[in-house]
C-alpha cells in the first residue's frame, strides 16, 4: 500500500462525510452498529473511526453505564467525526494507531472496525493490538469491501478513469478499500493473530444517489482517488469528474441512480 493511502488532508474529512458516508457507508454502519449492540457490551473500542458514521449510530444503542472510546490515525477525521456527535458522557475521543493501541491489555469487551482493515499498512499486527486490549470472551468486529466488481459504482468510476489516464491509471480504490476481499486470506489472519469462532458473512445493500454526478463527486473528491487524479495532471480534478459522472449516467440513467454494493461482515472471538 502507497503512504499516501493513509493521509487524509484538506477538504477529504467534509467531503468524505457529505457524499461517501450517505452514498456507501449509511447502511453498513446500521448494520454493524445492529451487531454491536447485539453483543450488549460494556467497553467499547472503535478503531479507524473516520467522520463517526458508526459512533454516531452506536452511541444511542448502547447502555448507560457503557464506556465508548472512539479513535482515528488522522486528527483532521477525528475532530470532524466529534464535530458531528451529539454530547456524551460515555464517549472518549482519541488519537490513535491501530496498529500500537495506547491501553491496557483485556481493557475492552467490544473492538469494533467499520472499512478501516483495508488500509492497516501491517494487518496482522492491528489484530493483534484488538486480540491484546480484548478481555477474554470479546469479540472484534469489523467490516471490508468485496471486491471492486461487486461494486458497481466504484467499478464504473475505476474504470472511467483508466480511459482518461489510460497510460497511467488512478488504482488507489482496486488497490485499497477494494483490495483486501478474500474471505479465505481473511480467516487465516485471523487465526494467525490469535482470534477464534472466526464467521464471515457477506452482505449486500444498494447505494443510491440523486444523480449520476452525486457518486462522481463521492469518489473523485470525497476519498484519497482525489490525490492520484491531481497528481497525473494538474487542476484535471473537476474535468475527471465530469468525465466520470457522464459515465455513470451512460450506464445507470440520467435521474436518481441505484447500484449494487457488497462487503464481508466479520466477527472474531478473543
Amino acid at each position: 500500500m502507497l503512504e499516501a493511502d493513509r493521509v487524509f488532508a484538506g477538504s477529504i474529512p467534509e467531503n468524505y462525510d457529505r457524499y461517501m458516508v450517505p452514498l456507501i457507508f449509511e447502511p453498513y454502519a446500521a448494520d454493524i452498529a445492529r451487531r454491536a449492540a447485539s453483543l450488549a457490551p460494556s467497553a467499547v473500542l472503535e478503531v479507524a473511526a473516520g467522520t463517526g458514521v458508526v459512533t454516531r449510530a452506536l452511541a444511542p444503542m448502547l447502555s448507560p453505564g457503557a464506556s465508548y472510546v472512539v479513535t482515528d490515525l488522522n486528527p483532521p477525521m477525528l475532530d470532524y467525526a466529534a464535530s458531528r456527535q451529539p454530547p456524551d458522557s460515555r464517549i472518549t475521543w482519541r488519537q490513535a494507531d491501530a496498529l500500537t493501541l495506547p491501553f491496557e491489555d483485556a481493557a475492552f469487551d467490544l473492538v469494533l472496525c467499520q472499512f478501516g482493515a483495508m488500509f492497516f499498512p501491517d494487518r496482522m499486527a492491528a489484530y493483534r493490538e484488538a486480540k491484546r486490549v480484548l478481555k477474554a470472551g470479546g469479540h472484534f468486529l469489523f467490516n471490508v469491501w468485496d471486491r471492486l466488481e461487486e461494486n458497481a459504482f466504484a467499478d464504473d468510476v475505476t474504470n472511467a478513469l483508466a480511459r482518461i489516464f489510460p497510460d497511467d491509471p488512478p488504482r488507489f480504490l482496486a488497490r485499497t478499500p477494494y483490495g483486501y476481499h478474500d474471505a479465505g486470506q481473511i480467516r487465516s489472519d485471523l487465526d494467525g493473530a490469535g482470534f477464534s469462532d472466526v464467521a464471515i458473512e457477506t452482505r449486500t445493500e444498494e447505494s443510491r444517489a440523486s444523480s449520476p454526478r452525486f457518486p462522481a463527486v463521492a469518489y473523485c473528491h470525497g476519498t484519497l482517488l482525489r490525490n492520484e487524479i491531481e497528481a497525473r495532471e494538474a487542476g484535471r480534478l473537476t474535468a475527471a469528474t465530469d468525465y466520470v459522472a457522464a459515465a455513470i449516467a451512460d450506464r445507470h440513467g440520467s435521474g436518481e441512480v441505484a447500484a449494487k454494493i457488497q462487503a464481508h461482515v466479520i466477527l472474531a472471538g478473543a
